[in-house]
Formats: structure tokens, C-alpha cells, sequence
């Protein structure tokens, strides 16, 4: 859904985005906020690969774990 939205945005509508977000956020929270986002990015990439993973394998389960 996300990626059908963003194959019909033109150059106009990326810069007004571009435009509102740095009126709502201003200039010194933006980089903070990208790279946050960017560290979310990076974080459901590396559980759906885990998952993708786990799915590949079903013969392979998790160590039991101790029980104290």
C-alpha cells in the first residue's frame, strides 16, 4: 500500500512533504528524527530477516530454557 502511494508522488508533492515536516519538526530536531528513524528502519529489517530465517528452517526450534 505504502509503496503503490509513493510510486504516484511527483517531485511537487515530495518537496511540500519535505516543507511540512521541517515546519513541524524545525531544523535541529530533523536530523535527530531521521536517524531514529532510521534506526527503526534498521531494526524491522533485521527481525523480518530473523523471521525469514526461522521460517526456512522449521526443524530447528529454540534451546530450552533454565528454569531457575
Amino acid at each position: 500500500m505504502i509503496l503503490s502511494v509513493l510510486l504516484f508522488l511527483g517531485a511537487e508533492d515530495a518537496i511540500l512533504i519535505a516543507v511540512v515536516v521541517l515546519l513541524l519538526f524545525g531544523g535541529k530536531k530533523l536530523p535527530e528524527l531521521m536517524k531514529s528513524m532510521g534506526k527503526g528502519v534498521k531494526t524491522f529489517k533485521d527481525e523480518m530477516n530473523g523471521l525469514e530465517q526461522d521460517l526456512k528452517s522449521p526443524g530447528k526450534s529454540d534451546p530450552p530454557k533454565d528454569k531457575e
